[in-house]
């Protein structure tokens, strides 16, 4: 696709009439989730000129099903401002809700509203078009949007969450095509399944939960995992409270994704992990925090419905509208499942090539490791001035980039070398 050339003439021609220097063209946010509002703060307070767009929380709203709830807990749950005041127990407070312990798992209801209390308060310059378009354009980038607008920018920051890296395995693109698989961030709740028979691919926090909350809707759901056992988190003993001995915080320490070396390690690290061998960082991507379910969530789970696992998909065929499933157990074993549709909640996997926002030369322009784009320690790619953040950017920075807490780390990062570029 050739880069469109009448565009370019605009933008130029759009400096030359405000005599913007390069420099100064604002930067643009993609995205008003918790990440991209976290670095609007932060060059809101740096007095950096930007411009942010998306419906604030739209992919929490939309690709999260009802009656979720966070993962993580209050304490690692706050979207990070460059002040104090803006934190989930500001927000409870102003609710006229008391405070809460990390026991307390957060309804993704109560997160989206807390994360659009934030956007008024804080981040008020969110603009509700969304950024159809961006190209490289003389050493800056054009924006165009869905209104139709065009304008240069000096910087583009990508924060568009998850969803553009749903990942479905590619032997079940026979099952895709007949419309027999989706993804758990395709359904905004479960009803449409009950009753029905639903296999669920996966053994993480999603597939566990997607599968209790479809056999709350009144389907009858069977969760299929490679993993020799399910595995579920234990609940949270804050230091605080002196509820863990001093034995047991040397042993695990406590972190914002919970206790344990490892996972201090990666929550505090994040700037140090960016310089581990790529092969180091993808395995601690894929061990630290791996698939398990929360601590909540296995009354939900244990003897509700049948989970297979030690099973991998051989093949999947559809079958007279239906789902034909052979699964091979570790033995050399094999059995057939049926069911009415499959739910591949087989997480997200970052490539860039899936950013469709992005002119294609300019994607090709990014270097990437494994789909993933290569970032510095300020998180620009190595086209100058495009910046990823959230889950695209934990190839390079670690687990803690795909949870709500990463945004502190983040948001400094970024916000420190845009300002840098615009001095």
């Amino acid at each position: 696709m050739p880069p469109n050339f009448s565009a370019t003439t605009r933008y130029r021609a759009a400096k030359e009439a405000t005599g913007i220097r390069r420099d100064r063209d604002p930067v643009v946010v993609i995205g008003a989730g918790p990440y991209g509002l976290a670095i609007a703060a932060r060059l809101s307070a740096a007095g950096v000129p930007f411009r942010i767009f998306g419906e604030p929380m739209q992919g929490w709203q939309t690709h999260m099903p009802e009656g979720m709830f966070l993962k993580s807990v209050p304490a690692a749950s706050s979207i990070s401002a460059p002040e104090p005041g803006y934190g989930f127990a500001d927000f409870r407070a102003a609710q006229g809700n008391g405070p809460v312990g990390d026991l307390y798992p957060i309804p993704v209801e109560e997160f989206i509203r807390y994360g659009r209390w934030f956007q008024e308060r804080r981040v008020p310059e969110v603009e509700r078009s969304m950024v159809r378009g961006v190209q490289a354009v003389d050493g800056g980038f054009g924006i165009t949007l869905d209104s139709g607008e065009e304008f240069p920018a000096g910087a583009v920051v990508i924060s568009t969450g998850l969803v553009p890296f749903a990942h479905e395995p590619p032997e079940l693109r026979g099952l895709a095509a007949a419309g027999l698989t989706s993804h758990p961030c395709e359904h905004r709740n479960m009803t449409g399944f009950a009753g029905k028979q639903v296999a669920v691919l996966g053994a993480g926090q999603s597939a566990l939960e997607s599968a209790a909350l479809l056999y709350e809707a009144g389907a009858r759901p069977t969760v299929v995992a490679r993993a020799p056992a399910v595995v579920f988190g234990d609940p949270p003993q804050a230091d605080r409270y002196g509820a863990r001995s001093r034995s047991t915080r040397l042993y695990k320490p406590g972190s914002v994704l919970g206790p344990g070396w490892s996972l201090l390690a990666v929550s505090r690290g994040a700037a140090a992990y960016r310089h581990l061998p790529t092969s180091v960082r993808m395995r601690l991507l894929h061990d630290v925090l791996g698939p398990s379910g929360a601590w909540w969530l296995r009354e939900r789970v244990d003897g509700r419905f049948p989970v297979l696992c030690g099973r991998s998909v051989r093949s999947s065929v559809p079958e007279e509208g239906t789902v034909r499933l052979e699964l091979a157990d570790t033995g050399g074993g094999t059995e057939l499942l049926r069911a009415d549709h499959l739910l591949a909640a087989t997480g997200y996997r970052v490539d860039v090539d899936r950013l469709g926002l992005l002119e294609p030369t300019l994607r090709q322009a990014v270097r990437t490791f494994g789909g993933a784009p290569r970032l510095s320690a300020g998180f620009e790619s190595s086209v100058p001035g495009l910046y990823f953040t959230g889950l695209a950017a934990a190839p390079s920075f670690g687990p803690v980039l795909r949870f709500v807490c990463g945004t502190g780390f983040a948001a400094r990062q970024v916000a420190d070398s845009v300002a840098a570029r615009n001095r």
